[in-house]
């Protein structure tokens, strides 16, 4: 396409792996920053290793893309991603990505959460490559999930909050409706504890008497013994 559209196709410049070779994230971005045409190739896996395991968190990746921007002032990326065994600050092969410390849900969330403004190629390196692709497009969908149903309790909070803030007037109302009901109430109160008052009286007579009943067999009880 770029042949009939005319339109210069660009190179990209790749971060490395290793220590003692040219690569780290600083000296691909000055050579964009300084030669028309190229583009940064961040390998995420590389990255991680040069810092010794430092792509932890989705604000480790957002710090990343925000220097790559700050510096060439791009939006458009292209990252490979795979799991990587490290040593020392060098990668030694790439792994499958649930084998490695490297892990992709992070930079899922970072892209669904905050990626917004991002133009963002992801490129599978893994041994795995079709699994590791298909895995890191699900992780992607499950953020994307997530985010929905966190948005989805909010708004409703926010409906039961808004409904609890025009409540006050009615709950009011319905307040000063209740308050002649318990005035009524306590006013009724007195006459039916005097009605009950003889019946409370009674009952004490007749359990005497029963006692008294139960008292005199007893006694003839032992009378007979």
């Amino acid at each position: 396409p770029w042949i009939k559209d005319g339109t210069p196709s660009k190179i990209g410049v790749e971060t490395s792996g290793r220590q003692e070779l040219w690569g780290s994230l600083e000296e691909v971005l000055e050579v964009v920053n300084h030669v028309e045409g190229t583009i940064p190739v961040l390998n995420i896996a590389h990255i991680h290793a040069r810092g010794h395991g430092k792509m932890r968190t989705s604000e480790d990746y957002g710090e990343l893309f925000d220097e790559v921007r700050e510096t060439i002032g791009t939006k458009e990326f292209y990252c490979h991603f795979s799991g990587v065994e490290h040593r020392s600050g060098n990668a030694m092969h790439y792994t499958q990505i649930k084998k490695s410390d490297l892990n992709f849900e992070p930079l899922a969330e970072f892209i669904v959460e905050d990626g917004g403004w991002l133009d963002i190629t992801l490129i599978s390196d893994s041994p795995l490559l079709e699994h590791d692709a298909m895995y890191m497009l699900q992780n992607i969908e499950k953020s994307r999930h997530r985010q929905l149903e966190r948005k989805a309790r909010e708004d409703r909070r926010r409906a039961l909050s808004a409904q609890a803030g025009s409540t006050p007037v009615a709950s009011a109302a319905g307040e000063q409706q209740t308050k002649p009901a318990e005035s009524e109430s306590t006013v009724a109160e007195p006459e039916k504890t005097e009605e009950k008052k003889p019946a409370k009286k009674a009952a004490p007579k007749k359990a005497i008497e029963e006692e008294s009943v139960f008292d005199l067999d007893e006694e003839d009880d032992d009378d007979l013994f």
